[in-house]
């Protein structure tokens, strides 16, 4: 598939403040991007507007909240003129024992991956089909095989997985189209503080090779790159993922047998296990709620 040049289009950013996002951002602008940067943090944002290479800005919102992501969307059409890409890549995520679980928490990585994600659709489709642009949806390794101890995440990327499929075959008539990026463990913040747990980590480890690798972070948010330049329908992080399609309707049989055996290992050692939100990440979703209660 042959590539566009992202030289002198708007791409936005959800998530952007560190991580995927961050790095995502700097790639895009080294690549003549201009960049909206949207997440939780504004000084953060800042920093990382002011060391792209390119035209930028940044706003600070909530992508669950409808009318601060249709205001920025107004925004940043106002800003740069136009839109060309949006990737929608800001999430939290939270682990352990579903029955143990904070119920606030668990909702909330549902809240943030899967309907903060077609808020932000729902803002940017309409700029999108003016420009006839892409619209690219983070998911992940959790989209394709379920894993015991991520009931919330899992749920939530299967969700976005579906939701754009869905969403692809909607709008691809007026000349939006629509892709799915997966990563696996990736070097990041969210994957660092999962790691925190050692029960997490241990589990990890267990996982056959090569999902118990962590990866780092700047081949996998080249591939993104890559993909977001082609357009393309399925974006894949790490070079192995691609494979998993084609036996992922196998998995939740595989999965189910062995997490058994891998939870009786564990069960142990599972009382007083972290069971909110993980990373700086999860720590500024957290932060940002409270702020919006007082």
């Amino acid at each position: 598939m042959s590539r566009v040049s992202l030289e002198g289009q708007v791409a936005v950013v959800t998530g952007a403040a560190r991580g995927v996002g961050e790095l995502l951002a700097r790639k895009l602008s080294a690549r003549g991007a201009k960049v909206a940067l949207v997440g939780l943090e504004p000084d953060a944002l800042k920093q990382v507007s002011e060391r792209l290479h390119s035209e930028s800005d940044h706003w600070h919102a909530d992508v669950t909240d409808h009318e601060a992501m249709a205001r920025v969307a107004r925004e940043v059409k106002e800003r740069f003129g136009k839109v060309d890409i949006v990737v929608a890549n800001a999430g939290v995520a939270s682990g352990g024992p579903f029955v143990d679980s904070d119920p606030v928490a668990w909702r909330r990585v549902i809240e943030v991956n899967l309907i903060g994600s077609a808020v932000t659709a729902r803002a940017f489709l309409p700029v999108l089909m003016e420009s006839r642009g892409y619209l690219l949806q983070i998911a992940s390794l959790a989209a394709i095989t379920p894993a015991p101890m991520m009931t919330a995440y899992c749920a939530s990327k299967s969700g976005v997985e579906a939701y754009a499929h869905s969403l692809r075959a909607e709008v691809g008539h007026k000349g939006v189209r629509v892709g799915v990026g997966y990563l696996s463990w990736t070097d990041t913040d969210m994957v660092r503080g999962a790691d925190q747990d050692d029960v997490m980590r241990e589990l990890r480890q267990r996982l056959p090779w090569p999902s118990n690798k962590t990866y780092p972070l700047g081949p996998a948010v080249d591939r993104i790159v890559a993909g977001i330049e082609r357009r393309a329908g399925h974006v894949y992080g790490q070079w192995w993922l691609r494979g998993m399609q084609g036996v992922r309707g196998y998995l939740p049989t595989v999965i189910g047998t062995v997490g058994q055996r891998e939870m009786r290992r564990f069960a142990d050692r599972l009382d007083g296990m972290r069971i909110g939100l993980v990373g700086a990440g999860g720590a500024a979703d957290e932060q940002e709620r409270t702020t919006r209660r007082n």
